[in-house]
Protein backbone atom coordinates (compact mmCIF):
# COMPACT_ATOMS: atom_id res chain seq x y z
CA UNK A 1 0.00 0.00 0.00
CA UNK A 2 1.32 3.44 -0.94
CA UNK A 3 2.27 5.56 2.08
CA UNK A 4 2.60 9.33 2.34
CA UNK A 5 5.88 10.10 4.06
CA UNK A 6 8.32 12.93 4.52
CA UNK A 7 12.03 13.01 5.21
CA UNK A 8 13.59 16.21 6.48
CA UNK A 9 16.67 17.40 8.34
CA UNK A 10 16.07 19.38 11.51
CA UNK A 11 18.25 21.19 14.00
CA UNK A 12 18.34 20.14 17.64
CA UNK A 13 16.26 23.23 18.47
CA UNK A 14 13.57 22.38 15.92
CA UNK A 15 14.38 24.39 12.78
CA UNK A 16 14.53 23.06 9.20
CA UNK A 17 15.95 26.30 7.78
CA UNK A 18 17.90 29.16 9.32
CA UNK A 19 16.89 32.83 9.51
CA UNK A 20 17.08 35.31 6.62
CA UNK A 21 16.23 33.00 3.70
CA UNK A 22 17.08 34.49 0.31
CA UNK A 23 17.25 33.22 -3.28
CA UNK A 24 21.01 32.89 -2.88
CA UNK A 25 20.73 31.26 0.56
CA UNK A 26 17.51 29.22 0.31
CA UNK A 27 18.11 27.40 3.61
CA UNK A 28 18.79 30.63 5.50
CA UNK A 29 21.82 31.47 7.61
CA UNK A 30 23.43 28.25 8.83
CA UNK A 31 20.82 26.02 7.19
CA UNK A 32 23.35 24.16 5.05
CA UNK A 33 24.78 22.63 8.24
CA UNK A 34 21.60 20.56 8.59
CA UNK A 35 22.44 18.62 5.44
CA UNK A 36 26.19 18.05 5.77
CA UNK A 37 25.54 14.43 6.76
CA UNK A 38 23.72 13.88 3.44
CA UNK A 39 26.21 15.75 1.28
CA UNK A 40 28.95 13.36 2.45
CA UNK A 41 26.96 10.19 1.72
CA UNK A 42 27.63 8.04 -1.34
CA UNK A 43 23.92 7.58 -2.09
CA UNK A 44 23.23 11.33 -2.09
CA UNK A 45 26.24 12.08 -4.26
CA UNK A 46 25.33 9.32 -6.72
CA UNK A 47 21.74 10.61 -7.05
CA UNK A 48 23.18 14.04 -7.93
CA UNK A 49 25.56 12.66 -10.56
CA UNK A 50 28.64 12.88 -8.34
CA UNK A 51 31.21 10.26 -7.39
CA UNK A 52 32.83 9.42 -4.07
CA UNK A 53 31.32 9.82 -0.65
CA UNK A 54 30.99 7.70 2.46
CA UNK A 55 29.26 4.30 2.63
CA UNK A 56 27.72 4.33 6.09
CA UNK A 57 24.40 4.22 7.93
CA UNK A 58 23.52 7.69 6.64
CA UNK A 59 24.02 6.59 3.05
CA UNK A 60 21.87 3.51 3.70
CA UNK A 61 19.02 5.72 4.95
CA UNK A 62 19.18 7.84 1.80
CA UNK A 63 19.38 4.77 -0.43
CA UNK A 64 16.29 3.31 1.26
CA UNK A 65 14.31 6.50 0.65
CA UNK A 66 15.38 6.68 -2.99
CA UNK A 67 14.45 3.04 -3.52
CA UNK A 68 11.01 3.36 -1.89
CA UNK A 69 9.87 6.69 -3.39
CA UNK A 70 7.79 6.69 -6.55
CA UNK A 71 6.65 10.35 -6.57
CA UNK A 72 7.39 13.58 -4.70
CA UNK A 73 5.17 16.47 -3.57
CA UNK A 74 6.62 19.93 -2.99
CA UNK A 75 5.60 23.55 -2.58
CA UNK A 76 6.00 26.22 -5.23
CA UNK A 77 8.85 27.94 -3.39
CA UNK A 78 10.85 24.72 -3.20
CA UNK A 79 10.51 24.17 -6.95
CA UNK A 80 13.46 25.55 -8.86
CA UNK A 81 13.68 23.09 -11.74
CA UNK A 82 16.88 21.59 -10.33
CA UNK A 83 18.85 22.35 -13.46
CA UNK A 84 18.58 20.36 -16.68
CA UNK A 85 18.71 17.01 -14.88
CA UNK A 86 17.19 17.21 -11.37
CA UNK A 87 17.95 14.41 -8.89
CA UNK A 88 14.42 13.03 -8.48
CA UNK A 89 14.22 10.60 -11.44
CA UNK A 90 10.48 10.18 -10.85
CA UNK A 91 7.32 12.35 -11.16
CA UNK A 92 7.18 15.49 -8.99
CA UNK A 93 3.94 17.32 -8.19
CA UNK A 94 4.25 21.01 -7.32
CA UNK A 95 1.52 22.70 -5.23
CA UNK A 96 0.83 26.11 -6.73
CA UNK A 97 -1.92 28.72 -7.13
CA UNK A 98 -1.22 29.20 -10.84
CA UNK A 99 -1.94 26.78 -13.69
CA UNK A 100 1.10 25.80 -15.76
CA UNK A 101 1.96 23.13 -18.30
CA UNK A 102 4.01 20.12 -17.06
CA UNK A 103 7.78 20.42 -17.37
CA UNK A 104 9.72 17.31 -18.43
CA UNK A 105 13.48 17.25 -17.92
CA UNK A 106 16.28 14.73 -18.39
CA UNK A 107 16.68 11.76 -16.08
CA UNK A 108 13.00 10.84 -15.88
CA UNK A 109 11.69 13.84 -13.91
CA UNK A 110 8.41 15.49 -14.89
CA UNK A 111 7.15 18.42 -12.82
CA UNK A 112 3.34 18.62 -12.78
CA UNK A 113 1.80 21.77 -11.32
CA UNK A 114 -1.37 21.22 -9.26
CA UNK A 115 -3.52 24.20 -8.31
CA UNK A 116 -6.64 22.54 -6.84
CA UNK A 117 -5.45 21.58 -3.36
CA UNK A 118 -3.36 19.13 -1.38
CA UNK A 119 -5.80 16.23 -1.70
CA UNK A 120 -5.82 16.48 -5.49
CA UNK A 121 -2.02 16.65 -5.59
CA UNK A 122 -1.79 13.57 -3.38
CA UNK A 123 -4.25 11.67 -5.58
CA UNK A 124 -2.15 12.44 -8.68
CA UNK A 125 1.08 11.53 -6.87
CA UNK A 126 -0.27 8.20 -5.59
CA UNK A 127 -1.41 7.27 -9.10
CA UNK A 128 2.06 8.07 -10.45
CA UNK A 129 3.92 6.29 -7.63
CA UNK A 130 2.41 2.88 -8.36
CA UNK A 131 3.30 0.50 -5.53
CA UNK A 132 5.95 2.86 -4.12
CA UNK A 133 5.57 5.67 -1.58
CA UNK A 134 4.86 9.36 -2.06
CA UNK A 135 7.38 11.68 -0.39
CA UNK A 136 6.57 15.21 0.75
CA UNK A 137 9.78 17.01 -0.16
CA UNK A 138 8.91 20.30 1.56
CA UNK A 139 8.87 23.00 2.51
CA UNK A 140 7.59 23.25 6.05
CA UNK A 141 4.21 24.70 5.04
CA UNK A 142 3.42 21.74 2.76
CA UNK A 143 4.44 19.21 5.44
CA UNK A 144 2.27 21.07 7.98
CA UNK A 145 -0.75 21.07 5.65
CA UNK A 146 -0.59 17.31 5.10
CA UNK A 147 0.01 16.60 8.79
CA UNK A 148 -2.83 18.91 9.86
CA UNK A 149 -5.16 17.20 7.36
CA UNK A 150 -4.33 13.79 8.84
CA UNK A 151 -2.95 12.50 5.53
CA UNK A 152 0.64 11.71 6.54
CA UNK A 153 1.50 8.09 7.38
CA UNK A 154 5.18 8.27 8.38
CA UNK A 155 7.80 10.87 9.27
CA UNK A 156 11.56 10.52 8.85
CA UNK A 157 13.27 13.26 10.84
CA UNK A 158 17.06 13.55 10.61
CA UNK A 159 18.20 15.49 13.70
CA UNK A 160 21.56 17.20 13.17
CA UNK A 161 23.61 18.23 16.24
CA UNK A 162 23.23 21.91 15.32
CA UNK A 163 21.55 24.87 17.04
CA UNK A 164 20.22 27.48 14.59
CA UNK A 165 18.53 29.72 17.18
CA UNK A 166 15.92 31.01 14.73
CA UNK A 167 14.42 30.27 11.35
CA UNK A 168 11.66 28.03 10.02
CA UNK A 169 10.17 25.56 12.50
CA UNK A 170 8.86 22.23 11.29
CA UNK A 171 6.01 21.70 13.76
CA UNK A 172 4.04 24.94 13.72
CA UNK A 173 0.51 25.85 12.62
CA UNK A 174 -0.85 22.37 13.32
CA UNK A 175 -3.94 23.51 15.21
CA UNK A 176 -5.25 22.27 18.57
CA UNK A 177 -5.74 18.63 17.56
CA UNK A 178 -2.89 16.51 18.90
CA UNK A 179 -1.84 13.52 16.82
CA UNK A 180 -0.61 10.30 18.34
CA UNK A 181 2.70 9.12 16.91
CA UNK A 182 4.65 5.94 17.42
CA UNK A 183 8.43 5.64 17.18
CA UNK A 184 9.34 2.95 14.65
CA UNK A 185 13.13 3.17 14.68
CA UNK A 186 16.20 5.15 15.70
CA UNK A 187 19.45 5.01 13.71
CA UNK A 188 22.46 6.81 15.17
CA UNK A 189 25.60 8.07 13.48
CA UNK A 190 28.22 10.63 14.49
CA UNK A 191 26.71 13.24 12.14
CA UNK A 192 22.96 12.82 12.64
CA UNK A 193 20.22 10.81 14.38
CA UNK A 194 17.57 9.32 12.11
CA UNK A 195 14.11 9.06 13.70
CA UNK A 196 11.12 7.36 12.08
CA UNK A 197 7.61 7.87 13.42
CA UNK A 198 4.28 6.40 12.35
CA UNK A 199 1.24 8.65 12.58
CA UNK A 200 -1.49 6.67 14.36
CA UNK A 201 -4.75 7.00 12.40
Amino acid sequence: MTKLTFGISMSLDGFIAGPNQTLEEALGRGGEKLHEWAFAATAWRKSHGMSGGENNADSDVIEESLRNTGATLMGRRMFSGGGDEPPFHHPVFVLTHHAREPLTLQGGTTFTFVNDGIESALEHAKAAAGDKDVLVGGGASVVQQYLKAGLLDEMDIHVAPVFLGDGVRLFENLGPQLREIECMRVIESPAVTHLRYRVVK
